[in-house]
Parts: C-alpha cells; structure tokens; sequence
C-alpha cells in the first residue's frame, strides 16, 4: 500500500509538482509525449522558463510510473553546471542507487563496474536516506560518462531521464560536448531522453540545423499557453469546492494580463485563494498584483542597477510595447527616445544574454511578466 502524501493547501502551485489534480489541463501534450517515449523516441521539448515544461514533465512521468511502476524515470536540472564534470557529477547523483537496493552487493557491482572513478555509498545528513557518489578525476569525465550510461544500459530496466535547460551544454569550455553525449545516448536501448530547454533559439539550432549532431534525432515538442477555457474551469473548481467564486471577467483580465503564462497565472491565483473570499471583482486581482510588485521592488531595483543606461532605456521601451518584433526600426527608436540602431543592437543582445528580455515568437518581450509591469509603473 502506498504512503499518502500530503495534499496541498493551496491548490495553485508556484513550485513543483504534486499530482494531476493540481495540474491543470496540457492532456494532449501528456498523450503525445507518452506516446513519443513508449514507442522509443526521444523528446526535445522547448518552452519560456515559468511556461509548466518542468510540471508537463514530472506529469509524464506520474502517469508513466502508475501504469507501470516497473519503469524508473529521472529529472535532472542542468541549469547550474558550468562544465562537463559538474554535468557527470549532477547525471552521477540523479542516476546512481536508484536502479538498485543500496547495500554491500550493490556497491560492489559498482565498485567493480565504474574503472574511471569510485563510487561512494553514504547516508544523507537530513533523512538517513544512502546515496552514491562519484570520486571522480576530472580528467576523466568523458570515461566516467560513459560508464553511467552504460550502467543504465546494463540495468536493463526501461528509464526514461529528462535533462532541463539542456542548452546549458553549449555553454560548457570542452569543445565537442553535444557529439560526446549523442555518440553515448545513441546506443542506449532501454534509455529514452526527454531533452527540455528555454532559449528558443539555441535549442532549435541544436535539433534543427544539419550541422548539428542531435539534428533530427529527436520529436520537437513547442510548450504553448494553456487554453483559457480549460484553465478558468480548472481554476474554479477549487474556489467552488469551498464555496466562493471565481468571476470569469476577473480571469479573463488576468489571463490576458499575462497571455497565459502558467507561472503567473498560478502566482496570481495562488495569492487569490490565500484571501479566501470570492473574487468577484478586478479591483481585487489589482490589488493582488500590486502586493507582488510591491514584493519584489528590491529585486528589480537592484537589477536595474546593473544595467548601463542604454540598456535601461530599452528594456523600458520594450516593456511599454509589450512585444517588439523590430526593435532596430527608426520609429520604434524615434518612439522611445532611444539612440543608435547599433547602441540599441548591442543593448539588446546584452538584455537576451542576461536573460532580461526573452526573443519569442511574437517579438521580444522582458522575460519576467511582472517586472515588466514594475518598470511601466516606475
């Protein structure tokens, strides 16, 4: 029988993943990446930061483990490493002890199967829980990489692993990371990846272009807003199961506010349901916007302090635009006061590096929605 876990008091989360009663909607995005990875094709999934990639994932692989709790499924973030043995290190610790019992017989097989490094079985300080480590030469990352992988090939149990901010790699000071990985993950049967990433634009380049190794080895996968139907529904339902409203005008104004953009949305609800009342009325999804911003002033400013003037300026004439698909166009330049075509390029690519303002789709935006709305009103 398994352990009940704690629900929820909130039900609109802002962080992690509980199970698909808090998870609102993305059904077709579900089937089509369990249809994707159960006929053994990899994923590359592409979405803004705070867009629900991390919930869509942890949701596959809710789904997946309850209809076959065989399957061993794991999630690494790899926004943090900086090289490609901090990348070794953070796959040694997500993988290793979770496709075995953690006892003497375990840790002999890995003694005796890693030849680049020794693992190391300890007992984690907070709950006792045994964990395995590498002590690894740096030097030998390559080698010890390989040994992972080829760890997880010879478990012989289905994994699925899914590694976020996967163009992080592209960043890495060793040269030829992207074919080191897909010359070992190539040859992985009983392994499927799921290959998650915010920066639009790095990530097709590294999927799409032919120049590319992983060009065409996996089945691109867009993250878009959730429908505004499905996520009113799913939203009121928890208002009404304790007797209040939600008033549909009043979530209209906050979809539209933030296009959809799941983290907001959720931060915005998240605060609604705290003040437990119906909400009936704008006035009080205002209010709840201001106490946000209000909240996070010092993080902006603080912020804005590390940018040059020009720079400023132009995250400030894009936040008034809310979108800008020529931001190098005389009247967008004459608009805002701002200088140069090539100062505003320079700022520009200086803003998207910092990751301040993001390059969609539709133009670019300031990537923080509420920063955005900080800086129209300051």
């Amino acid at each position: 029988m398994k352990p009940q876990k704690m629900q929820p008091r909130n039900p609109f989360l802002v962080y992690g993943y509980a199970n698909p009663r808090y998870f609102c909607d993305r059904e077709a995005e579900t089937q089509q990446m369990l249809s994707a990875l159960e006929n053994e094709r990899n994923l590359t999934l592409i979405a803004p930061r705070r867009m629900g990639k991390t919930g869509l994932i942890k949701n596959v692989f809710y789904t997946l483990q309850e209809e076959k709790p065989e399957v061993v499924s794991f999630y690494m973030d790899i926004f943090a490493t900086r090289d490609l043995a901090s990348f070794v290190r953070l796959l040694a610790k997500t993988v290793l002890g979770q496709l075995d019992t953690l006892s003497e017989s375990a840790l002999h097989k890995l003694t005796s199967f890693f030849r680049s490094c020794r693992p190391v079985i300890s007992a984690d300080e907070l709950t006792g829980v045994p964990t395995v480590t590498l002590d690894f030469v740096v030097d030998k990352s390559e080698q010890t990489l390989k040994e992972i992988f080829d760890y997880m090939a010879a478990s012989g149990r289905n994994c699925y692993l899914a590694i976020d901010e996967f163009q992080q790699i592209t960043s890495y000071p060793e040269e030829g990371t992207e074919a080191l990985l897909r010359s070992y993950i190539q040859f992985i049967p009983n392994v499927r990846f799921i290959f998650a990433g915010s920066s639009q634009h790095l990530m097709q380049e590294m999927f799409v272009s032919a120049k590319r190794p992983f060009y065409q080895s996996t089945q691109l996968m867009v993250l878009r807003e959730i429908d505004e139907e499905s996520y009113y529904w799913f939203a009121r339902n928890f208002f009404e199961l304790r007797g209040q409203e939600l008033d549909k005008s009043v979530f209209h104004w906050i979809y539209t506010r933030f296009e959809g953009h799941t983290w907001y949305m959720q931060a915005m609800l998240n605060r609604l349901y705290e003040r437990n009342e119906s909400v009936v009325d704008i006035t009080q999804a205002e209010q709840v916007l201001m106490g946000l911003l209000e909240e996070n002033t010092p993080v902006y400013q603080n912020l804005i302090i590390m940018l040059t003037d020009n720079q400023l300026a132009l995250m400030k004439a894009i936040a008034h635009e809310g979108k800008v698909t020529a931001p190098n166009s005389g009247d967008f330049i004459l608009g805002h006061g701002l200088k140069t075509p090539s100062s505003v390029n320079a700022a520009l690519k200086s803003l998207v590096e910092k990751e301040l303002v993001y390059k969609s789709t539709g133009g670019y935006m300031v990537y923080d929605r509420f920063m955005g709305i900080w800086l129209l009103r300051n």
